[in-house]
């Protein structure tokens, strides 16, 4: 097994504090949002196996079925399908939906034969992967997931007393789900960019004066004045996570996380639309191609099991579980047909010989014997075979 090197990703809306406090380390006054664990080309971790740091990206690459296990090969290709990360939201991420499969490969087939750049800032499909993810909370937690009903948001958008916003609401109260829902969208991100500024001033003034369920958004408005991601954002279901639940996010489900720590599991893919609350490129037309105009309760997550509690997500590319080690508890040995990437959270576990601290993690190539001991709390990620 191999103790991992990581990096940590400085995005502007990550906290300058949650990371470090978690690796026990001395904030530098820069914005840490993500750390990144596994084979992302984009940051993969780094292992020593006697020869100097290599990345564990070459690795795979080298001996793809001796590392992930001719089963995970057989089905993802020979690459790790999943990304890990422990994520430190300071201010909120853009509001976004990732395509499905179907729609990645189409999308990344088209924009490679209209030859646009994979670097370039307007490039919507990174790679032909689709993008479902988990976000567990190691603190409380907040976001936004899913539409509302469309009465609800109606209800929500009048109660502010904005005369520019009632347009909306009539619409919401007019259609069928999906058609309103499509409608108010559509409207909301192809309005006048100055009077939509206009409307933002005026539902944060709202929102900060009446509060309750209208702090988040006054929350949004203070990082991204004049976005109409926040109109958008409205349409959303708020959500609070507590240490431990946990969010599943399939295709075409828009959200946004708002603050908060957590480990998130992913595909390995870089495949964003965003709708708003971001300086970065917003692609409307393909967006709505992606969008589930569908409401739905955003479902929280708990872990089931004895001795190791599995999140149960309805995809195969990742399987995130987590283990409470109490104290003179008994070893566990992990089972050796697939890799796997262990992360400790809390206390001082061990994986084998190897001693964790929180933050620190461990790549455990398929075949290879796994055996956590020790006190803490350990996340694992693996992937369905």
């Amino acid at each position: 097994m191999d103790r991992l090197t990581n990096t940590i990703r400085p995005y502007a809306w990550g906290s300058t504090t949650a990371i470090p406090h978690l690796l026990g380390a001395l904030p530098t006054g820069e914005p840490q949002a993500e750390l990144w664990m596994g084979a992302h080309p984009g940051a993969p971790s780094r292992i020593d196996r006697g020869a100097g740091e290599e990345a564990l990206s070459d690795v795979i690459t080298a001996d793809p079925e001796g590392e992930l296990g001719a089963a995970t090969v057989a089905r993802f290709g020979p690459r790790l399908p999943f990304l890990l990360k422990v994520l430190a939201a300071g201010a909120p991420l853009s509001l976004q939906v990732h395509p499905d499969l179907a729609q990645a490969k189409a999308g990344f087939e088209d924009e490679e034969r209209r030859g646009i750049p994979i670097d370039a800032g307007h490039r919507n499909y990174k790679d032909p992967n689709h993008k479902p993810e988990m976000l567990c909370a190691l603190t409380p937690f907040e976001g936004l997931c899913g539409f509302r009903p469309p009465l609800h948001s109606a209800d929500l958008l009048e109660g502010l007393g904005v005369g520019s916003l009632k347009p909306y609401a009539d619409l919401l109260r007019a259609h069928p789900e999906h058609a309103a829902l499509r409608e108010v969208l559509t409207a909301v991100l192809t309005a006048d960019r100055e009077e939509m500024a206009r409307t933002v001033a005026e539902t944060a003034a709202a929102a900060e004066r009446l509060g309750g369920p209208y702090a988040p958004y006054a929350r949004l408005v203070h990082d991204y004045p004049g976005d109409p991601g926040v109109i958008a954002a409205m349409l959303l279901n708020h959500f609070r996570l507590q240490p431990g639940e946990a969010v599943f996010l399939g295709a075409g489900v828009p959200h946004a996380y708002i603050e908060g720590l957590g480990v998130e599991l992913l595909a390995n893919s870089d495949n964003v639309l965003r709708a708003g609350l971001t300086p970065k490129h917003v692609d409307v037309p393909e967006l709505l191609k992606i969008v589930k105009f569908e409401s739905g309760d955003p479902k929280v997550l708990r872990p089931e099991g004895d001795g190791e509690e599995v999140y149960e997500t309805p995809i195969e590319e990742f399987r995130l579980s987590r283990f409470l080690l109490a104290p003179g508890a008994a070893s566990r040995v992990l089972p050796e047909d697939t890799a796997q990437i262990l992360l400790c959270t809390a206390g001082s576990p061990r994986v084998g010989e190897l001693s964790l601290t929180p933050g620190e993690s461990v790549y455990v190539r398929a075949g290879e014997k796994a055996e956590l001991s020790g006190t803490g709390t350990v996340f694992r990620a693996t992937v369905v075979v």
